[in-house]
């Protein structure tokens, strides 16, 4: 019997996950993914500090020529006779396919077609946007919406620029933003001018489509994706960091560099210029159910990512104390916030500080199978609330978007 198969059995269903860390070279870690202080520079100084925790990743990171073996892809932790051996989760999909992630998302994508990770930067990210699959086609790419929801538990500070903004302001015309963008190479391009900032709230979320331009500010952010890291930035100059101009063309084809008329093509601009941004792209929480019956049952959940087709995502609290069984109709994975406690056969727990390529149990992948049984969490402290977060694939049956 293969080890994925082990594994899945093992853990009734569940697959336990190891701390999957990514280095940005253009950020600067806001220091809130429980990494050790000594370890946000454990890959070297020239791959950039650690800033982001991908969470259930069948996804490579594109970091470039440095990229490491693996980088940005979630192993399977399975231990058998006091032996820990590690496997990706990719290949574990790509082998069981449907037992793990059910027929729905198997029969149409063949893969798991999502992520989520932790982004964590001290101060903001430059004005930049993820192309569509239409765009991300050309560099052999899937397009990249995205969404955010900004957790209490990892937001004690706001970092240096809590705001982000989005969008291109009303009555700004595509050759003042062809403007900014020829004089990428000159400084500041000075790009945001013509954009607008919201304040970021904790407990609170944004959707990002494709084709949109974003600039996310310095809270710890929790962000449900498509399986694509296609990005390109289209600001120069960032509290007083210059930007590479290749990451500029991040997202063109060689034999397109220099070509700006393709940069503003990229852009979504009737999403863009759209005055009610907030109208269309804020999340407050969404009750999973009533709340009323959820309390009585000793837990509550919210939706906190459902503006997309391509992901969403909920927060599940147990409350002190109490046993409870969930039931999901899709498999998902999931990140634990705060708590202790039981889940089927695991133990989850909330480790206060990592050390890099150390082991935990805070991070599990629910089949299909196990999600629509229902999963029994038994919460072992007679104070603390276990929290998590789950993030789901495409098309969850269980939500309907208003």
């Amino acid at each position: 019997m293969s080890l994925a198969k082990k594994a899945l059995e093992q853990g009734e269903g569940i697959l336990r996950l190891t701390p999957t860390w990514v280095p940005r070279s253009f950020c600067v870690p806001g220091r809130r993914i429980k990494l050790h202080p000594d370890d946000y520079y454990a890959l070297g100084g020239n791959r950039g500090g650690i800033d982001e925790r991908w969470f259930a990743s069948t996804t490579p990171a594109q970091n470039g020529p440095l990229t490491s073996k693996n980088e940005g892809l979630s192993h399977v932790a399975f231990e058998d006779g006091g032996k820990t051996e590690l496997f990706l989760l990719k290949d574990a999909i790509d082998e069981l396919g449907a037992q793990i992630i059910g027929s729905r998302l198997w029969n149409k994508y063949k893969s798991w077609p999502m992520y989520s990770k932790f982004f964590d930067n001290m101060g903001p990210l430059p004005h930049h946007i993820h192309p569509s699959d239409e765009f991300g086609a050309l560099t052999g790419q899937n397009g990249k919406p995205e969404a955010y929801y900004f957790p209490p538990q990892v937001n004690n500070h706001g970092g240096d620029f809590p705001y982000t903004f989005f969008g291109i302001a009303p009555g700004t015309t595509k050759d003042i933003i062809l403007d900014c963008l020829k004089n990428f190479s000159k400084g500041d391009n000075k790009i945001t001018n013509y954009s607008q900032a919201f304040r970021l709230q904790p407990g609170t979320g944004w959707d990002v489509p494709p084709g949109m331009l974003h600039a996310p500010g310095s809270l710890c952010t929790y962000e449900p994706q498509k399986a694509s890291d296609i990005f390109a930035m289209y600001q120069s100059l960032v509290n007083e960091a210059i930007i590479p101009e290749e990451l500029l063309w991040n997202a063109t084809p060689k034999n397109r560099w220099g070509d700006y008329e393709l940069l503003v093509e990229m852009i979504d601009w009737d999403l863009n210029v759209n005055p009610n941004l907030m109208d269309n792209h804020y999340m407050e929480p969404k009750p999973v159910h009533n709340v009323d019956q959820m309390h009585a049952a000793g837990y509550n959940e919210n939706w906190i990512c459902y503006r997309s087709h391509d992901y969403s995502a909920k927060e599940l609290t147990v409350y002190p104390g109490q046993t409870v069984v969930i039931k999901d109709s899709a498999a998902y994975g999931f990140i634990m916030m705060q708590g202790y406690g039981k889940m089927g056969v695991w133990d989850i727990e909330t480790p206060a500080m990592i050390r890099f390529g150390q082991l935990t149990h805070d991070e599990y992948f629910v089949s299909e199978d196990a999600a629509k049984a229902g999963v029994k969490i038994t919460n072992l402290s007679k104070t603390d609330p276990i929290v998590m977060l789950k993030h789901f694939g495409p098309d969850n049956p269980d939500l309907i978007i208003k």
